[in-house]
């Protein structure tokens, strides 16, 4: 590593003479801090947001080579996952990640020819969504790659450490602000 010399306890950055030793956090040595953290809590949920950000960026780049959007392939998957035409607003209470403009999202999959839209004729108000035989072959093309790339990710980890990650990411999710009015 060009600018890095690495010692048991010590790491020492040599292009900003930075000194980083052994009884900081991962987390301090990927952000270069050689403060600690106010809080356990704090290098918790940095963590968390740091994590999350290198696992969204690979599936964006995968995404990107199939032409679309991580929040795109999350209405294709649902609306495939459902079997059936679905409201609007039902897809977007489906989804993963929030989305402001859901109309405006589901317009851009239209104009590619992956989903299509039908308005109700027993309530005008009422619009649904329908995966086309074109969004169902994207999926079907990207359902190979997002496995490895989730394997990828993740075969280091055995079921259990998966378990334990995933009640603990339920834990802190119940008490989000935006999750309280959810199920």
């Amino acid at each position: 590593m060009e600018g890095k010399l690495h010692t048991a306890r010590t790491l020492l950055d040599t292009s900003s003479n930075v000194r980083y030793t052994s009884s900081m956090s991962q987390l301090q040595f990927e952000i270069k801090q050689t403060k600690g953290f106010t809080s356990t809590a704090e290098e918790a949920l940095l963590n968390l947001q740091r994590t999350a950000d290198h696992i969204q960026i690979a599936f964006t780049r995968l995404f990107r080579e199939h032409g679309i959007t991580s929040q795109q392939y999350n209405v294709l998957r649902i609306l495939r996952g459902a079997g059936e035409p679905l409201p609007i607003l039902e897809v977007g209470e489906r989804m993963v990640t929030v989305v402001p403009a859901i109309t405006g999202l589901i317009d851009r999959l239209e104009k590619q020819g992956l989903v299509r839209r039908t308005r109700s004729e027993s309530d005008r108000r009422v619009v649904t969504v329908t995966i086309l035989g074109k969004g169902l072959k994207l999926l079907s093309d990207l359902d190979k790659p997002i496995t490895q790339l989730t394997d990828q990710l993740l075969d280091h980890m055995d079921d259990k450490e998966l378990k334990q990650a995933i009640k603990l990411l339920e834990k802190l999710r119940s008490r989000c602000p935006s999750c309280q009015d959810k199920p």
